[in-house]
This record gives structure tokens, sequence and C-alpha cells, in this order.
């Protein structure tokens, strides 16, 4: 894309103007793609597909920016890097959404019907579902989107059929009746990955259950749910317990509803746990449960799907859990069966989608065998051919591998992956259906748990006749497969599998996962897992795990707490590059991101400065010169072998910082070079010399390679401002990474300009302390022992006097201070700025006076906030820190004015 001359850059950046047409441009020319083909190295990283319900918020832009980085800094760095893109068919999430507006309509997806219901949700992605990808687009991913996946496209819908019989075969997939998580709002099973467990106070209720022919004797039970006790089959004690050996061989009797229940022994009963009796509720609790399994209990299921006690709640029948709960504890009282009640805190289980407290049921459902999977997962973290970023998350990954449980994978709902699996009616006779079906009913003895189906066929294909009958009447397993069972063939099922292809073997296994770290357990431990069966290698080489994004006070930022910032209405206030900087450079490696709307000001704030410094260079800059041979070293001016020393040193620390995932580390690198040397010295020290041959081409090269380095990070302002300098190539983003040459590096001259600059800044740093007039010329006398020192001060002495303003400048061995006179050190030399005739004395000492006064008031007020057990207990790490940091300045501040009023006596 053509720039116009230098003469006619804009004097100020415009996001708006820029942004856009560069996207279109690099999309057009497909710098984005990348191919198999390809005589290079590969670098691939898959994109952690987000919902296509989704909007991008700040953790999307956190997470797409840091991928979008390390591809285009590995593209320039000579690989072939693709970034393959695509979106979740996010199940549940996905059908909430189409059924909020059906309700809207007046439907329900019942009466629509399973078939009408998902062409509406066929509709509904293809109207919404790319909105994120627009988004994305305008954050600067360049991700090949010609690649774009869908994990309900044809292609990953035959990889997870491949995926279920596969494991089936192999004796991994098995349908059992277990204790699951029950969302009663969404009406089906959920992982434990996808309960979140909130803890909140309610209450321990002391039941007393009436032993039988015992003359009215009784046995007191506390529990949470008293409403589950409609459920009970059983009461049981640990048999070291003395104080209920009394009820050995005794039967209870159910309050409320008469039931009689056996009373049992058993070693799992924590007797330290409200009475050390405990009720046994099989159906509603998985310790229950295992205990059923041992003593052969009945397990009775109270509850209907939606959450309302069914027919074996008696009278409270159709209540709906918790207005059940409120009955049952009313009639109990009346009836004084409640002899206690306590304030109880503990964890109570969520949907992850809905947050509707779940409901621990007895339910038929396919599971996925796990250990055998993560064995070899395990091993590969071990023996370091996948390695965390950072290094203690391999441990939270190891813990949760080594204590895994099945996966739970079937879903009550219609949108999503059906379970390729068969039933022949003609089968499933009535002995057969009683035997099944019990797993699905209201009552059954627990036993075994898995499910072994007559009839019963599990293909890649729909078949056409039975295999054990030949019959020709099927019907296919109503559920899904959780959405995680498509995301956990991600990194190959994208690539083409089941299908050898040379994509696959030459971008597989990826190069780095970049995701959150709440997402370990769901998604990439069971991608480790999917890799190492179906591909025989670990996904990925790296895993870099981050932060989430958080408002300043720590909070985790949502719509809901009105604390949320909108990363599309930053793009269109600041530009994406600003939003880009800001967010990497507030986030250390594997920490919380601390986001706000002045930190992003800070990225707008960069633009702007670099835009500036280039609109400076490119005005003064002659492109003959510019673009001239490597001049030889001895014809560069001290500052422009300073500069260049600077550059490749910058060069070698972003390059180590990139290598490490260490972003922040990257971008402070380079705020600081440019901002810093670059602009606030280089080009005014340059500025005697900026004609010259050496200086042009300097400043060319410097800007250049500056340019390259902040690429990754901010792409757009860096290719606007590169392709209006002299250039090879046709963008930025394809031209090679710059490499360190150490020929350039001279410590001896940036010690030397380090002093220089030290001085300076010396000299205006008491200027703005004492408030001298910036027209003001002043006299400086600078002391130092040091011989080298001193040559050095001298041999930049015109470059002190010009730049600090100074009148009268003395270098010396002997130089004794002068009477009213403030005094700065560098290092070891001594600099004496005279006041005498700038400031009134006794003002100033006043104004000092006061300000000290205000200083330590402050840091009063800090340290008994510092001393708060309560503040340092409650109050989030970083805010204390920062509060620390605060005090420390603050204390700092002090001291200066101390020995500012010290200047004065």
């Amino acid at each position: 894309m053509q720039k116009p001359p230098a003469t006619e850059i804009p004097k100020c950046y415009d996001p708006k103007l820029v942004e856009k047409s560069w996207y279109q441009h690099w999309l057009k020319h497909g710098y984005f793609e990348a191919s198999s083909r390809a005589k290079k190295k590969p670098y691939s990283i898959v994109i952690p597909p987000p919902n296509i319900t989704g909007i991008l918020h700040m953790g999307h832009a956190l997470n797409n920016t840091l991928q979008d980085i390390l591809i285009r800094y590995k593209r320039m760095s000579g690989f072939e890097a693709l970034w393959m893109p695509g979106t979740d068919h996010a199940g549940i999430a996905t059908q909430n959404v189409v059924e909020k507006s059906l309700k809207e309509e007046g439907l329900t997806r019942h009466a629509l019907g399973r078939e009408k219901f998902l062409e509406r949700v066929w509709k509904w992605r293809e109207k919404y579902g790319n909105t994120i990808i627009r988004q994305l687009q305008r954050l600067g991913c360049s991700c090949d989107w010609k690649r774009t996946r869908f994990t309900m496209d044809e292609g990953l819908s035959r990889a997870v059929r491949e995926v279920f019989v596969r494991l089936y075969e192999k004796g991994l997939i098995y349908r059992g009746k277990y204790i699951i998580n029950w969302c009663p709002r969404c009406q089906t099973a959920l992982s434990d990955e996808e309960v979140q467990h909130k803890e909140v106070t309610g209450h321990l209720y002391y039941l007393k259950y009436e032993i039988e022919d015992s003359g009215g004797q009784t046995v007191t039970i506390a529990t949470t749910r008293p409403e589950t006790m409609l459920g009970d089959s059983a009461i049981g004690y640990h048999p070291a317990d003395e104080r209920y050996r009394h009820l050995q061989g005794k039967t209870a009797i159910l309050p409320l509803l008469g039931r009689r229940l056996r009373v049992i022994q058993d070693e799992g009963i924590d007797p330290q746990f409200g009475t050390g009796v405990l009720k046994i509720t099989p159906a509603h609790d998985p310790v229950d449960f295992n205990l059923a399994g041992k003593h052969g209990l009945e397990a009775i299921n109270i509850f209907r799907p939606d959450g309302t006690l069914n027919e074996n709640a008696g009278p409270f029948a159709g209540l709906d859990r918790f207005e059940a709960r409120r009955k049952i504890i009313a009639e109990l009282e009346d009836r004084r069966i409640i002899s206690e009640t306590k304030e109880h805190v503990h964890a109570i289980g969520h949907c992850y989608r809905c947050q509707t407290v779940v409901e621990p049921t007895l339910s038929l459902q396919w599971f996925v065998h796990m250990k055998p999977l993560a064995k070899p997962a395990i091993a590969a973290v071990k023996e370091g051919r996948t390695v965390f970023t950072p290094k203690r998350w391999s441990k939270v990954y190891l813990d949760w591998m080594n204590n895994i449980k099945d996966w739970c994978v079937s879903r009550q709902i219609w949108w999503g992956h059906r379970i390729p699996v068969w039933y022949c009616v003609h089968c499933r006779t009535a002995e057969v259906i009683n035997a099944i079906e019990a797993g699905a009913g209201n009552k059954s003895r627990v036993g075994a748990g898995v499910y072994t189906e007559p009839g019963m066929t599990v293909s890649l294909e729909t078949p056409a006749t039975c295999g054990v009958c030949g019959g020709t009447d099927l019907v296919q397993d109503p559920d899904v497969l959780d959405t995680w069972f498509s995301s956990w063939l991600w990194p190959f099922s994208t690539f083409g599998w089941p299908e050898k292809n040379k994509d696959l073997s030459y971008f597989y296994p990826t190069s780095c996962l970049i995701t959150g770290y709440e997402i370990i357990f769901f998604w990439v431990a069971r991608m480790m897992m999917a890799g190492l069966e179906f591909m025989g290698k670990e996904p990925f080489h790296q895993v870099y795990i981050h932060g989430i994004v958080r408002d300043e006070t720590g909070a985790k930022m949502s719509k809901s707490l009105g604390n949320a910032v909108d990363p599309i209405r930053v793009i269109d206030q600041y530009g994406a590059d600003a939003l880009r900087y800001a967010i990497v450079s507030i986030t250390s490696e594997g920490q919380d991101v601390y986001a706000s709307e002045e930190k992003i000001e800070v990225g707008r704030n960069f633009s702007n400065k670099i835009w500036n410094a280039a609109r400076f260079v490119l005005m003064n800059l002659d492109s003959k010169l510019a673009s001239s041979r490597v001049p030889k070293r001895t014809a560069l001016s001290s500052i422009d072998r300073w500069i260049l020393s600077r550059l490749n040193q910058a060069i070698l620390r972003v390059t180590w910082a990139l290598e490490q995932n260490r972003f922040n580390e990257a971008v402070s690198t380079l705020y600081d070079f440019f901002w810093h040397e670059f602009c606030d010295w280089y080009l005014e020290l340059a500025k005697p010399t900026i004609k010259s041959r050496s200086t042009q081409w300097t400043l060319a090269c410097v800007l250049g390679d500056a340019l390259k380095l902040l690429h990754p990070f901010m792409p757009f302002i860096t290719e606007e401002i590169w392709q209006r300098l002299p250039h090879k190539g046709a963008t930025l983003m394809t031209s090679d990474w710059p490499k360190a040459d150490k020929r350039w590096i001279d410590k001896k001259m940036e010690s030397e300009v380090a002093l220089v600059i030290g001085e300076i800044q010396a000299i205006r740093n008491v200027r703005s302390a004492w408030q001298i007039n910036p027209k003001e010329s002043v006299t400086v006398a600078i002391k130092t022992t040091r011989t080298k020192e001193m040559q050095v001060l001298k041999d930049y002495s015109t470059t002190i006097v010009q730049m600090a303003k100074v009148s009268s400048l003395q270098i010396g061995r002997n130089i004794k201070r002068p009477k009213e006179s403030a005094v700065a050190n560098v290092g070891r030399v001594e600099t004496y700025v005279i006041l005498s005739g700038l400031v009134d004395i006794q003002v100033e000492r006043q104004r000092i006076e006061a300000a000290l006064t205000d200083v330590e008031k402050m840091i009063r007020g800090l340290r008994g906030r510092l001393v708060n057990q309560d503040f340092l207990t409650k109050a989030p790490k970083e805010i204390v820190d920062k509060e620390r940091k605060k005090a420390e300045e603050l204390e700092d501040r002090k001291r200066r004015l101390e020995e500012n009023l010290r200047t004065l006596e």
C-alpha cells in the first residue's frame, strides 16, 4: 500500500484512519496464511476457541494479544507461523440463548421439537456466531482465517464420533448409573469441573429419628438438607463409636413418611461430624451412594429433572425443592422432631453456566474412564516434553491428574454432538428395559453401576440394522456429548484428523498453548490425554498460563458488577495498539491482571509518542542518506554509537523475553528504550549532527529496528510508520526480526553517556524541586575525584550546558560546596546547583516545611493501615502491595524534602 511522502505525515495519529485499512491489506495479500508445503520450520498455535455466544471481553483481549505477539514474532523470525482459528458450539450456553429468544415468541424447544429447534440454533449461529471473530480482527489478530474451524463442522463431528467409538471399543467409555451433578435449570448432567463451589452460610438441622420397638427412644442426626431425608434408606455410624453400640441390628423410622430404615455400621462414617450418626440418601449424595453399594441399600430418587419433588416425596410431591425444604422444616418443628438448629458454613455446588444450585442425583449416564488416559499425560509433563509456564501450574495439573475421576460426558440437551449409539427396539424387551431403565427411574438397588445392553450399536455411521437380531427399528440415544468432548480434540481435529495429511504431520504437535488457569482441568489436561491417546504425541510443547483480568480493586470484571471494560469501546476510543500495549504491560508472568481506564491511557500516550518521534525523524530524513551503506564505526559520533549500542542491547533483551514468554518484560524494555533513550535523549543529543550522513543512517536504522521490535505488540502504528521509511519488502509483518550485532555493543560508551545523562537529569531535578523558572540559567559546579569521569564530563560539557540550561559550569577535584546550593549525587559525582538569586530562601523554607508536614501526615495514615491485620488479611494482595509501595514513595519524598531543608541551613 503506497504511503504519501514524509512531509505529508499527519501531525496527530488517528488509529481509525489506519487500523481498518491495514488489516484489510494484510488479509487481501494473504500475509496471515501458512502452508505445510513451506520449507521452513513450523510454529503453530491453536486458538482457545471462543464460544459462538461470546463477545470480546478483556480476558479475550489479553489471551489473544499474547498469542498474536508470539505468532507475529515467530513469523518475522523465519518460521512458517500458523495461528489456527475457530469457535466452539458451546452446547449449554448456546441452547440457553436460543431458548430465551424462543421464550420471547411464546415458544419452547419442546413445542418446536428437536429437529425444528436445531434448525433455529443453526440459523442463530449463522447470524451471530462470527461476531467474536470480527472483534478479534479489530484487535489485530493475525490468524489464518481461511482455516477457521467450528466444533460442529463436518470434519470435527467426524473426529468426535471416531474418538467415541475407539474409546468404547477399548472399554474406556461406558454407560453407568452413578451420582452425577444435575442442573435443574439446564436439566442436564454436569461434569465435576462444570460445578463451581461457593461458600454459603446455611444451617445444620438436628433431627430425631425414632428407633423401632424401643419405647420411643430416638437418635439425633445432623443434616444441611432436610428435604433429602425423604430419600433416606438407612442410617449408620462408625463401628468404633461406643455411643451407638446399642443401635446394632436395630431399625429406625423415617420421620414424616414412616419408612423403615436399616441401621448399618461403616468405617467410612465420620464420628466427628454432627452427632456421629449419618442419614444415608444413596440417590442424592456420592458418599451415601458408595455406602449403599457396599451394604446393598435401596436408592430412592425424590427429584424430578426440574428440581421439583416426585411421588416418592409423599405429601410434598410437586413442590419446588427449596419450598419443600421450608415446609418440611416447619412440619418437623411442629412435631418437635428438630432438636437444634445451628448456623453452618459449607460449600454448595452451582452450575457454571446459570449459577443454579446443582443436585447430586443418581442417573444413567455415559462416562469416560480417565485413569488409563491420564497416565501418559502425567509422564509427558514430568519428563518435560510439555512445559508449563509459570512452573507452579504443572503441580496443579499433576495433582488433578493423579486424582482424576471418570468424566461424565452425556448431556440432556439437544444442541451438540449426538451420542453415536443406537438401541434396537426389538431387542429391548420388557425384561431388558426394566433392568436397564431402572437407572433412569426413581427406585433401584445400588450395585455395580455399569450397564451392558442387548441390541445396542455404537457406530461411526447410522446403522441400518441391529447387529444382534437384524431388526431395522433403531432409536438413537437422545443425549449429546459434553462440549469439551469436541474441544479436547482441537489441536489435531482442526488439522483434519482422523485423516492423515501433510498439515497434520507438519503443524502437530503445536508449539505453544496460551490459556487461563481456570480451564486447566476443563481443557488443557484433557487435550493432553487426547493428543497422546490418538496422535501418540503431546499436543503442545509449551503451556503458558496467564491470570484473570480484574479491576483495580481486585474484583473479577463482569457486567453484573458494572466494572467491566469493553475492549471494543477501548479500541474505538484509543485504538487497538493502545489496548494491546496496555494490557501486556500490566501482565506479569502468570499473575492476575489489574486493568483500568488510566492504564489504557498509558498505551494511547505511548502510541502518540511513537508517532511524534517518527514524524520528527521522517521530516528530517534524507531518504538517500538514510538508505546509504553502513558507515564505518569511526565515522559515527559518540552519540550515534551509544544509541546503536543501546538498540542492540534492547534487541537481545526483547528477543530473550519473548523466547521466555516474559511479555511484560519485553514491552517494558521497548518502552524504556524508545521513550527514554531514543526520544528523550538520542533525538535531543543528535540534533546538532542531524543532517550528517552518519546520523541520518543511524536515525533510519534505529527507528526501523525499533518498529520491528514493537510490531508484534503494536502492529498497526508500526506498519503505518515503517511504510514511510526507506525499506525492503512489502510489509513489516514479514520483514526479518532484528538480530543483535554484538560488534555494535559498546559498554564503555554506554557508561560514559549514562554519566552525562545522569548529570543532566540531576540538574533538571534540582531545577524542578526548587521550582526554578525554566527561562533562567543556573550556575553549576561538579566535583569528582576520578580522572576518567572528569574527562568524560569535560568532553560533554557543551551538551550538559545546552540541555540543562547552565550559564556557568565548573568541573574539578577540589570543589567545595557553595553556600545556598542544592546538591545532587550521580554515583560518586557530586553536583552543586547555586540557588542564591534564583529562589526566595525564606519562602522556599516555608514551602518545604508545609510539604513535609503533609507527607508525614500521609505516612502516618498509611502506616496505620499497614499494621491493621483486618486490612492485611481481607484486602487483595495487589492492593496491599500498592499501599506498601505508596508508603515507600512517601518515605523517599520525605527524605528528599528533609535534604532540601538542610540545604537552606
